[in-house]
């Protein structure tokens, strides 16, 4: 009841949003103002929403199906990075250098190039600047940056928050009227449940009414041993009788604490702002509750994208043995969606031409 009188409250403020985002779309459609396209394969990844839909890992998911083939690199804005203007990421970094997302490409991808900048229109011509040798270049979460046109736009929309249920700014989460889809050219329903029906994709298809060109697809997380956050090579085992304190500072920890719940004893979440930056009071916190635990099989579990703000206070960590363990996730596609969504990228990049 309370959100749908703060939905009616700030109604008013989301038609004066939408008003002027509408009308920046009517003059880059009308061509007033210019988005630029560069020549070179461009691939972004984005949602309409303020966060929460998987760009991360999709990003991840398009570098381990190109990078056997092609010379790739990521571009992102580097959000709440502390450096300024266009740097490229190196794997000895932090994530105050680059931002934890870039970061995390970086390190899980060091043969790849990872670069950060605020303005796309000058972090590409700066990445083929610096390695020309690069074959195609993804953008992370530009699909509001109207200023790069991309040659392949893929929009994320959650399964359990689709775009077409949203609401603008500030009354819901979208950052762009629901008509801007029409941008995309592949549209990916993520953080589906295990088992989704045949007769419940044509429902949410329905829903979003794909145009001629546009090709909906359904993805899901699929999550691998957690492992310790300063050693890959130290695994544990999700199973019923392991205790977990989770430290989450993501958009939304509902689909993740779900599977943690179904296998695992959840004692505590911790959760954070998107993106927090982990304060020294914060990380002896971790510590108190490490020091009081009862139970021998129990440890801290965060996401990759935490790690990358956690190894911070590495030396602390270290020295206190806070048993903090990463938990990995991979996109999968369901049902018979993989080889199709592989082979729309793979098409678009063999008959790539500007």
């Amino acid at each position: 009841m309370n959100n749908i009188v703060s939905r009616i409250l700030l109604w008013p403020f989301s038609l004066i949003y939408g008003g002027i985002i509408s009308l920046r779309n009517v003059f880059y459609d009308a061509g007033l103002l210019k988005s630029t396209q560069f020549y070179i394969p461009v691939i972004n990844v984005g949602n309409l929403s303020i966060g929460g839909t998987g760009k991360t890992p999709h990003i991840e998911h398009l570098i381990k199906l190109l990078s056997p083939y092609l010379n790739i690199a990521t571009l992102s804005r580097g959000y709440k990075r502390k450096s300024k203007g266009f740097r490229f990421v190196r794997h000895n970094d932090n994530a105050m250098d680059s931002g934890d997302e870039p970061l995390q490409f970086k390190v899980k991808n060091p043969n790849i190039t990872v670069a950060v900048a605020e303005s796309r229109n000058i972090g590409i011509p700066m990445i083929v600047q610096s390695h020309p040798q690069t074959q195609v270049i993804l953008l992370d979460d530009a699909f509001q940056h109207r200023s790069v046109k991309p040659d392949l736009n893929i929009l994320l929309t959650e399964y359990s928050n689709l775009f077409v249920d949203d609401y603008l700014l500030p009354s819901g989460r979208l950052r762009e009227p629901r008509d801007a889809y029409k941008r995309a050219d592949i549209i990916t329903v993520s953080k589906c449940p295990a088992e989704i029906s045949l007769s419940e994709r044509t429902e949410i298809i329905n829903k979003i009414k794909p145009l001629d060109n546009q090709r909906v697809y359904f993805s899901r997380y699929k999550y691998l041993n957690p492992y310790f956050i300063f050693d890959r090579s130290i695994t544990v085992e999700l199973k019923e009788d392991l205790h977990v304190v989770l430290i989450s500072a993501i958009a939304n920890v509902d689909y993740l604490l779900s599977y943690l719940e179904s296998i695992c004893e959840v004692d505590n979440v911790m959760k954070f702002e998107d993106h927090h930056y982990f304060s020294e009071f914060e990380v002896e916190q971790f510590k108190k509750i490490n020091d009081n635990v009862s139970f021998d099989n129990s440890v801290f579990l965060t996401t990759e994208k935490d790690a990358m703000r956690l190894a911070i206070h590495r030396d602390y960590l270290i020295k206190h043995q806070i048993p903090i363990f990463v938990l990995p996730i991979e996109v999968e596609f369901i049902h018979d969606d993989a080889p199709a969504f592989e082979k729309d990228v793979k098409s678009f990049l063999l008959n790539y031409k500007h």
